[in-house]
């Protein structure tokens, strides 16, 4: 079962710049690996210092083997040495993902195919 991640890193303003293009490399690391469908890290242009994250992984396995690898903890310092001054991240399971817009080109809260039992892409 698919599994999401959203969270939201305050850094400190004038450090999130340098901090975001320090981390590509890491941010590459991760989404070379196994069951890594997204890995983003974009600038909130609302909230000065404020970083979104985005994960999808295929799996639990794949977001555990994630968990336990070096681009991880390698994120992890450095994010530390950059000095977080608040962090909050959710993991989510999905189980339907579907379009937003249905076969007519109407966009739907609802999920409208519900009726499957597999998550599709």
């Amino acid at each position: 079962m698919p599994i999401v991640i959203s969270g939201e890193i305050d850094l400190d303003p004038a450090a999130r710049e340098k901090a975001l293009l320090d981390a590509q490399p890491l941010i590459a690391a991760a989404l070379a690996e196994k069951g890594c469908v997204h890995y983003a890290w974009t600038v909130d242009p609302a909230k000065p210092g404020r970083v979104h994250v985005f994960e999808e992984w295929e799996t639990e396995a794949d977001l555990a083997a994630h968990l336990s690898d070096q681009p991880y903890f390698r994120m992890a310092g450095h994010l530390a040495a950059v000095g977080i001054k608040n962090a909050v991240t959710r993991k989510y399971r999905v189980d339907v993902i579907e379009p937003v817009y249905d076969p007519d080109g109407k966009p739907r809260a609802d999920f409208f195919t519900a009726k499957l039992k597999e998550p599709t892409r």
